[in-house]
């Protein structure tokens, strides 16, 4: 195999932020491009990631390939990787090589890893709400979340997602009603709760992408997703927080 990316970016910042989440993974590289899916240590978040044939300005497989690595290994070399390199992946006696090149060319070598844990799959979930709306909403609100508490509530109605949470002594609220740039979609009104340290990590998709998709249900796992025509597609799952009281 052989991908070469002229914008190293889609692939450095996609790295950077999973590897927040998740330490070790399979990266499948086939004829639909480079594709990740993985949970977190704590089976608490799921991370779906697609890097498609298109965002490459050369992209050859001769036949599918799993390749199995550290990712914080990979992010520590993907950060050396400047905005104006040619980043090329290769695979190389069992080592995943990658080539930095611009008026210097720099190689460096990732050992291919053994992943003891069996092969993840997307859920099939069914969300009744869906909202599209600029990522730098979400993360404002996430922010405003965290000041207060360690977990946070979404609800949704027709024309207004609303988010919520509530620490011992302060509360915060925060209200976006649709309009030219918020779409909100629902067949019902629903709300569940989630933690504000797992959206923080997720949050950093908006690096991506200007806009979000928000998929959720009553007391089901949350879905956002970031993604860039013709480029890539990062999607995070995240598992309610159900109060036992």
């Amino acid at each position: 195999m052989k991908l070469t990316l002229a914008e190293p970016r889609y692939l450095k910042d996609s790295i950077s932020i999973i590897s927040e989440l998740v330490n070790e993974t399979r990266i499948k590289v086939g004829n639909e491009g480079l594709e990740l899916i993985s949970m977190d240590p704590a089976n608490v978040a799921m991370v779906i990631f697609k890097l498609l044939p298109t965002a490459f300005a050369e992209y050859k497989v001769e036949q599918p390939v799993d390749i199995a690595v550290n990712l914080t290994n990979l992010k520590q070399i993907l950060r050396r990787a400047n905005p104006t390199d040619i980043l090329t992946l290769e695979l190389a006696e069992n080592k995943l090589k990658i080539q930095l090149k611009s008026s210097s060319t720099r190689t460096f070598n990732l050992p291919i890893i053994d992943i003891e844990e069996k092969e993840q799959k997307a859920p099939e979930l069914k969300f009744p709400i869906s909202i599209q709306t600029p990522s730098a909403l979400l993360n404002e609100a996430i922010t405003d979340a965290d000041v207060v508490a360690e977990s946070v509530s979404f609800s949704a109605k027709q024309g207004m997602f609303s988010m919520h949470a509530e620490g011992d002594l302060n509360t915060a609220a925060i209200e976006i009603k649709e309009d030219e740039n918020t779409k909100i979609n629902t067949t019902q009104e629903a709300k569940s709760k989630y933690s504000v340290e797992y959206l923080k990590k997720m949050i950093e998709g908006s690096k991506l992408a200007d806009t979000v998709k928000i998929e959720f249900n009553k007391d089901y796992p949350l879905k956002l997703t970031y993604a860039s025509v013709d480029k890539l597609m990062l999607s995070f799952i995240l598992a309610p927080r159900v109060d036992t009281d």
